[in-house]
């Protein structure tokens, strides 16, 4: 995997995101780690996969090393992990502060469905290719 195969967005901490610990909530981080997969898919997907196909989540494994506070910024950054498993896509997303330093990192598995029938689809390699720069 090379950095092209990579995804970076920021995001800053606003009041709605702190919590009663006065950090940001791990709620938000898990909506997080969702927005950067569909801003992904979105930005990286062929337009003909994004009008057959839609991803939902199987299960999130999120390790939390550290936070911020409100006004505070992260980096973010996701990619696909490894082939695919028949409907099922690892996704992993990083999150770091301004140091570089990890905050929280997740690896998300994620089910391809058919639009048209509402079913799991086989995640075939044409689909994941360009987030592989393949």
């Amino acid at each position: 995997m090379s950095e092209a195969d990579r995804f970076n967005r920021t995001f800053v901490a606003l009041p709605e995101h702190i919590d009663e610990l006065g950090h940001v909530n791990n709620t938000v981080w898990v909506q997080w780690i969702q927005d950067m997969a569909t801003a992904h898919w979105d930005a990286v997907a062929r337009p003909e996969d994004r009008a057959a196909f839609f991803w939902v989540v199987v299960r999130h494994e999120i390790d939390y090393r550290g936070n911020v506070s409100e006004g505070e910024a992260v980096t973010a950054t996701t990619w696909i992990e490894g082939p695919a498993q028949g409907a099922k896509s690892l996704r992993r997303v990083e999150f770091t502060d301004h140091a570089g330093k990890r905050l929280v990192s997740a690896a998300t598995t994620w089910a391809m469905l058919d639009r048209a029938t509402g079913r799991l689809a086989r995640v075939r390699p044409e689909v994941l290719a360009p987030f592989r720069g393949d």
